[in-house]
């Protein structure tokens, strides 16, 4: 077990932080800023450990190559602490690794940011099964089970007298908030993360866990070639509105101890903006002691329409 690191500077000095998918984009760019805040990052990216996945490794031991190997170098040579997991979280095995390897590395897990993900876009007409299938299992059941396995712990630590300021940071979506046209897939899995984050929020509160989700729009893998025009680099000088690092602030405050009280909220970032989300709630209501027929339930349906707000626009609409 690596000892502590005595009088660490920042926002989140010595708390030890588990990102996943942070081989590459937003998951590297949040791994390197908990670091310069003075945390010891878990990096976790598919197929790094010793066989090829499953199980961390810590820096000095397993292959030399490998994204998640290159993020913990690069904080290492900044004089961070980390250690890379290749464990598939979308599996009992490897959840339950990540949080070992944090354990077993640095004695404890305060921070899970959930990040992991990749597209198979198809319009739903030829929407096969495998795909359904692949991207729900990597984006909602790849957050289910490190959340489970990290609050597992908080629980028995809560349990023992040991309560935690323990964060989790959930990625959901725009496509999840509002839906995206040749996305169904993704869009189902990133709306069901939020409703994720909000049941977590409300259970693990009691154990000192606080529960949150982000929308992030920032250029990635995922994103470059879907939306190639408005992810593009600006010229030299000009603020790159889409850089991932611009999301990572927000994240690592919402990892922070600083951020006690804020829980259960979704929140949208991109370039140099912040916004909560507001979800679904009572809008135009119209009730009455008696049943409606059919033509009259849609006279109320349209009634109640015209003062209703009007959605937000579908991604990949006109």
């Amino acid at each position: 077990m690596t000892a502590p690191t005595a009088h660490r500077a920042g926002l989140c000095a010595d708390r030890v932080v588990a990102v996943t998918g942070a081989g590459r984009g937003l998951g590297r760019a949040h791994a390197l800023a908990f670091a310069a805040e003075g945390a010891r990052v878990v990096v976790n990216d598919l197929g790094v450990g010793p066989d090829g996945g499953g199980g961390g490794t810590p820096v000095g031991d397993g292959p030399s190559g490998g994204p998640a190997r290159a993020v913990v170098d690069e904080i290492v040579a900044a004089g961070g602490e980390a250690v890379v997991h290749g464990g598939d979280i979308a599996t009992a095995e490897g959840a339950a690794s990540l949080v070992a390897t944090a354990l077993d590395a640095f004695g404890r897990l305060d921070t899970l940011v959930n990040n992991a993900g990749f597209l198979r876009d198809r319009m739903l007409v030829n929407l096969d099964e495998d795909d359904w299938d692949a991207v729900v299992r990597v984006h909602l059941r790849g957050h289910f089970l490190p959340l489970k396995h990290a609050a597992a712990h908080w629980r028995a630590e809560s349990k023992a007298g040991r309560t935690p300021a323990a964060r989790v940071i959930n990625t959901s979506s725009g496509a999840g908030l509002l839906g995206s046209v040749g996305q169904g897939n993704y869009a189902a899995a990133k709306a069901g993360i939020v409703a994720l984050t909000l049941v977590a929020a409300a259970e693990l509160g009691r154990y000192g866990v606080h529960v949150n989700a982000l929308a992030p729009a920032a250029r990635t893998r995922m994103t470059e070639q879907t939306f190639a025009e408005a992810m593009a680099a600006p010229g030299e000088g000009r603020f790159d509105a889409m850089d991932p690092a611009n999301v990572s602030p927000l994240v690592v405050w919402l990892g922070s101890a600083a951020s006690d009280g804020v829980t259960g909220r979704v929140f949208e970032a991109a370039a140099g903006r912040i916004t909560v989300m507001e979800g679904w709630r009572p809008g135009p209501t119209d009730d009455r002691d008696a049943r409606r027929s059919p033509a009259e339930a849609g006279e109320t349906v349209r009634q109640l329409l015209a003062d209703a707000e009007k959605p937000g626009q579908v991604y990949g609409t006109s």
